[in-house]
């Protein structure tokens, strides 16, 4: 699904280059559950960007799902973020004044669905994460861990083939933290390839596979 060959990301700062990735190379297949670990500043962050489709590489090669996706023009590029891929983010980046059923259906209002189909299946993952009876509640009306179920409900709504979790229980406490581990497991579990990346080695050890960056390189990738 996933084929990095030589990737590297650099910005000019007060006009010195800063390497956030140097020289990645990386292969995941359909349907694993990866989790991206190290400290911070090594590269976590922008490598989920660039997998994303948010960022570009500087050099080297990504492909998804067999396409080159560093040189596809914006239009294809915004459309493979909406319809492949789905993000979970640890300030959930919710709209405010909207409900959580608006939030979710909102991937499918901009992918062009009808709203009689983008109501029902905005519901239906909704009631996948045990939201149902939140529906017409805003995020200020929601609890954190409520806010991340509505985060993932948003992220599946599209029925993706890989979901991109950064940091996912980061604004959360140990007991809601759980239960968003247990959920995204039971995502990954249907299917989906899922891509974790957290500094807490003890939701990244439940991964399958564990990837460590130090300083912007791979420095480790081994199976549990």
């Amino acid at each position: 699904m996933i084929e990095l060959t030589g990737v590297s990301r650099t910005w000019e700062v007060g006009g010195r280059p800063v390497h956030a990735l140097r020289d990645v190379t990386l292969s995941i297949g359909a349907g694993e559950y990866v989790s991206v670990m190290g400290p911070s500043g090594s590269g976590k962050s922008t490598l989920l960007s660039l997998l994303g489709g948010l960022d570009r590489p500087t050099a080297g090669s990504y492909r998804f799902e067999g396409r080159e996706v560093a040189s596809l023009p914006d239009e294809e590029l915004s459309r493979l973020r909406r319809e492949r891929i789905g993000f979970v983010f640890q300030s959930f980046h919710l709209v405010p004044r909207m409900t959580a059923l608006e939030n979710v259906a909102l991937p499918l209002l901009l992918a062009g669905v009808a709203p009689k189909e983008r109501t029902a299946r905005a519901a239906e993952a909704l009631a996948s994460v045990g939201l149902s009876p939140r529906l017409d509640h805003r995020p200020d009306q929601l609890s954190g861990g409520e806010k991340q179920r509505v985060c993932l409900a948003r992220a599946v709504v599209t029925r993706p083939g890989l979901v991109l979790a950064d940091e996912p229980t980061g604004n959360l406490d140990s007991a809601s933290g759980a239960e968003i581990v247990a959920l995204l497991e039971r995502l990954h579990s249907s299917g989906i390839t899922l891509l974790v990346v957290t500094h807490d080695a003890g939701i990244g050890g439940r991964a399958r596979r564990r990837v460590r960056l130090a300083d912007g390189s791979v420095v480790g990738d081994e199976a549990a």
